[in-house]
């Protein structure tokens, strides 16, 4: 199994030479079917929340090249076989990091807890913020919900009207080009 924190270590520095902040570092089962793994890395631009293709490319090439250094002096960063997946964390990104539960604050989020939790398992809600390191939500069935990030599994936010109309596309030039047909009365 990888150490993430030491892959974390080494991919950090590449997005940070190149403007750009991680969200998330994960290995995962491969979605090829070759029972191989994935080196899953997502990051954004902090001036858009988003990467275009262009700067996933960007980010790819950095941290293969880091990679491939450090494996040919002898360190091992990931057994066996792996690939590599560069991406923008997308609009019902995941919440990783303290600021991203600062930045989402009133987006609907849904919060799995780890195995063993005490307590609900499934949080699902309005996000109310983070203190300290206590993530806050206002679950749909418990009400306001106090859960330390350690106990996490995972949390994302929710697609709804309201993220979709507070995240911007990076690129619209074309939109003015295209023109709608309307139908003639018979």
């Amino acid at each position: 199994m990888a150490d993430l924190a030491r892959l974390y270590e080494v991919i950090e520095p590449e997005a940070q030479a190149l403007g750009f902040e991680l969200v998330r570092v994960k290995m995962m089962p491969s979605e090829a079917g070759d029972g191989g793994e994935a080196l899953q890395i997502m990051a954004e631009d902090p001036a858009t929340g988003q990467l275009v293709i262009e700067q996933c490319a960007a980010l790819s090439r950095r941290v293969s090249d880091a990679m491939d250094a450090r494996e040919e002096a002898g360190e091992v960063l990931i057994e066996g076989a792996y690939h590599l997946e560069v991406s923008s964390p997308g609009i019902d990104r995941p919440l990783t990091r303290p600021k991203d539960f600062t930045d989402w604050v009133g987006h609907e989020a849904k919060i799995s807890m780890v195995k063993g939790f005490d307590g609900q398992r499934n949080l699902r809600g309005s996000l109310i913020g983070i203190e300290g390191d206590t993530v806050i939500i206002e679950d749909a069935k418990s009400g306001e919900t106090r859960i330390p990030r350690s106990e996490i599994h995972s949390a994302k936010l929710i697609l709804t009207d309201a993220l979709i109309a507070a995240t911007k596309p990076l690129d619209t030039s074309g939109a003015e080009d295209i023109l709608e047909e309307e139908k003639a009365d018979d």
